[in-house]
């Protein structure tokens, strides 16, 4: 996409997937997990100004009594207010009750980011597409473990699945 994105603040959500310090610590491609932080910090402060949901979404390993070191989200990312979901498989919807609070919320839109855009952004987007969720991914906010794994979601698989903006393309229409 070209120009800018209006959304619908009432009925839109922000996900953002797997940004905890082991995971954003990781080489990924096509840019750096700090990189990956600043675009959805970007994100988030644009959504909670419009009073629209933010998802913060992190996995935990099934199974083991203790996570691994820097399981929990990146410190500082999440406020007061936004959905926390644990995930314990690749998407966000599959055992969590993700769908019925965004429901209850009217959410409509769901907005893409995070880290790996091939397995946990996309598994996610596939789930919220079954489900009706309208996707939105923002390509500029994600980043998988080589560039070849991004491109093929963000330029094959996205653009069949919702639309694809970046960071600075996101705006909300006045209501």
């Amino acid at each position: 996409m070209t120009g800018p994105l209006a959304l619908d603040a009432a009925r839109s959500a922000l996900v953002l997937v797997d940004l905890m310090d082991r995971i954003v610590a990781l080489p990924l491609e096509p840019r750096k997990g700090t990189e990956v932080l600043a675009a959805a910090e970007k994100l988030v402060t644009a959504f909670r100004s419009a009073g629209a949901p933010v998802v913060l979404v992190r996995v935990e390993r099934p199974g083991v009594a203790d996570q691994p070191p820097g399981s929990g989200l990146v410190p500082g990312l999440a406020r007061h207010g936004d959905i926390e979901i644990v995930k314990r498989t690749i998407g966000a919807f599959q055992g969590t009750d993700l769908d019925r609070r965004l429901r209850e919320l009217g959410v409509t839109t769901l907005v893409f980011g995070g880290i790996a855009t091939n397995l946990g952004v996309e598994s996610t987007a596939r789930a919220a597409l079954d489900l009706g969720y309208d996707l939105v991914f923002v390509e500029d906010a994600m980043a998988a473990f080589t560039a070849a794994e991004h491109e093929a979601s963000a330029r094959l698989d996205f653009p069949r699945l919702g639309l694809v903006a970046t960071v600075d393309q996101v705006r909300f229409v006045a209501g």
